[in-house]
């Protein structure tokens, strides 16, 4: 069997594929398209006698951690022909990508899995959920009038990009875009979009959203302040002789759309969206920044971490933060006492997704108390959200 890149001939056998294993058909006026917009490099196949077996795509993108864009591998696309499942050539995919992604210096990985447990074997985990409503017409918060005005059909990418990237800072996990990503992955044909501007003329919040079938379904909904967010609701709120009801997806877990309607009892879901990894620790722990300690001196901490998938990041570690909170993590020798953790446990800590005290009270986190206890005060308080697909 060969793992490698696959060429620019391979198109077809990729796309039938795909076809296959995701139970889609591509129009042949569409087809010579996807051919030309093909990246062979970004998809890593599995051979055998030249027959492709099994593939995957490493995208390489940008997420928000803490504000700001941090490398990361998104693993796309894995698809096995039938008759070779089960025969570890996903598992031969998901290392090499790993070994590549730890070479370019992407030091996260993320993917939407068909199976969670599948994939926690290789050291993913779920690190943001969404929420899911669907509300009813008449249960809409109540209409407010705001200064600023919204306006429809707003298609700027620039102007839209701009107020998604203030928004998306907040949260770890959010994907930075670019206008390539925006026309090919976010701005459908039939959306419609509307933009808050405030009395200053600064644009502060939009809403991606169709309308069908008598109800109004929100892709997204973004806003910068209270305002905004109220302008925008009071304008979804004006297609009341249109629609019955608003189904509103991929909503951060933190929103408080509920408690602010006029009756919170609507349909709400909450959905384990996509998985994470942190593909070298090292790396991702010296790019980040914890809460400075109280004390002048830094914090040591003894760390083993669980990654057989990843065998640079296995083993013993001594983390050290800093007076200003600037943490390093360097190779140790096996310590008789300190805290223990598999990969997809610290990746969930150090994104904000889970804290260290109730891993710890689960045991996914194992060692002295005393030790969980600074960990906890050392990891900043954050949320994690994702609103795109890939």
């Amino acid at each position: 069997m060969e793992i490698r890149p696959l060429r620019a001939v391979e198109f077809d056998a990729s796309l039938s594929l795909s076809e296959y294993a995701f139970q889609y058909k591509v129009k042949p006026e569409d087809r010579e398209e996807r051919r030309k917009s093909f990246i062979p490099e970004r998809s890593w196949g599995a051979f055998e006698g030249g027959e492709l077996l099994a593939k995957l795509m490493l995208l390489p993108l940008h997420l928000y951690v803490q504000g700001r864009p941090v490398s990361m591998g998104g693993i796309a696309g894995v698809a096995t022909w039938p008759e070779h499942r089960r025969s570890g050539l996903v598992r031969e995919l998901l290392a090499t990508a790993l070994r590549r992604m730890n070479e370019q210096g992407q030091i996260l990985s993320c993917l939407h899995p068909f199976s969670i447990p599948f994939y926690r074997k290789f050291g993913w985990e779920v690190y943001t959920d969404y929420k899911k409503y669907t509300v009813n017409i008449d249960s809409f918060p109540s209409k407010t009038l705001v200064t600023g005005n919204v306006k429809r059909g707003v298609k700027d990418i620039e102007l839209l990009n701009g107020i998604y990237h203030s928004f998306a800072q907040r949260y770890n996990g959010m994907l930075v875009r670019d206008e390539e990503w925006w026309r090919r992955m976010v701005l459908g044909e039939e959306d419609h979009t509307a933009v808050y501007y405030a009395e200053s003329g600064q644009p502060e919040g939009y809403v991606l959203y169709q309308v069908k079938n008598k109800e109004l379904v929100i892709d997204e909904f973004v806003f910068l302040n209270e305002t905004a967010r109220q302008g925008l609701w009071t304008y979804l709120a004006n297609h009341d002789s249109m629609v019955t009801q608003v189904i509103f997806d991929r909503v951060p877990a933190d929103d408080l759309l509920p408690f602010l309607l006029r009756d919170p009892r609507c349909k709400q879901e909450t959905v384990p969206y996509f998985m994470a990894r942190i593909v070298n620790a090292a790396a991702f722990v010296g790019d980040y920044s914890f809460i400075p300690p109280a004390s002048t001196s830094p914090i040591r901490l003894g760390l083993r971490i669980e990654d057989a998938a990843a065998p640079w990041n296995e083993g013993d570690w001594l983390l050290e933060v800093s007076s200003e909170g600037k943490g390093s993590l360097t190779p140790a020798n096996p310590a008789e006492s300190g805290l223990a953790c598999d990969i997809q446990t610290l990746t969930a800590m150090l994104l904000g997704y889970k804290r260290p005290r109730e891993m710890f009270a689960c045991g996914k986190l194992s060692g002295p108390g005393t030790d969980a206890e600074t960990l906890e005060r050392l990891i900043p308080l954050s949320q994690t959200a994702l609103l795109d697909f890939f």
